[in-house]
């Protein structure tokens, strides 16, 4: 039973150290396992040898049977561990998401003016990208006093945009 265990507890340690040591120990298993895409990653490996350990010491130890029938019952236990663990990376990875924000998705929103805009010079708005509130150097065609709702016409550059009043 002690060997169970300490496979166990050996592939806990794996774990915290994959977890520590993010990507450097990783680049080991990388190089073996050329092509397994994620197959012999740390997190799957420690998953699998953790629970072969255990589930052998559970098998052991609860029923009795000999050390042949406990790395069986371990190796099963620790596949579907193994298994899971990579399906769950894999889903991680995969999850894309929607893509990042870009200035080009200001047009046509609103916001509001924080230091006036003159007729021939900038002044500055406050408009949400991605629900996050971020201030824009603005131009306008026509003078824009502070607090006025306006309407984004066109992107200029990353940290400008021209505006128009709303006109309610």
């Amino acid at each position: 039973m002690g060997w169970f265990l300490g496979l166990g507890i050996a592939g806990l340690v794996l774990l915290v150290l994959s977890l520590v040591f993010d990507g450097v120990l990783e680049g080991v298993l990388d190089s073996i396992g050329g092509g397994l895409d994620g197959l012999l990653s740390l997190p799957v490996v420690a998953g699998f040898v953790s629970a072969l350990g255990f589930a052998g010491a559970i098998t052991l130890g609860a029923t009795g049977a000999g050390g042949v029938v406990a790395t069986g019952a371990g190796v099963v236990v620790g596949g579907v561990v193994g298994w899971g663990t990579w399906r769950f990376g894999r889903a991680l990875l995969r999850d894309g998401g929607a893509p990042a924000p870009r200035g080009e998705d200001l047009t046509g929103t609103s916001g509001s003016v924080v230091t006036a805009i003159p007729a021939s010079g900038y002044g500055e708005v406050l408009l949400h990208l991605a629900g996050q509130p971020v201030k824009y150097a603005a131009k306008a065609a026509a003078p824009v006093t502070r607090g006025t709702e306006v309407w984004v016409e066109s992107v200029l550059s990353p940290t400008s945009v021209s505006v128009r009043p709303v006109e309610r």
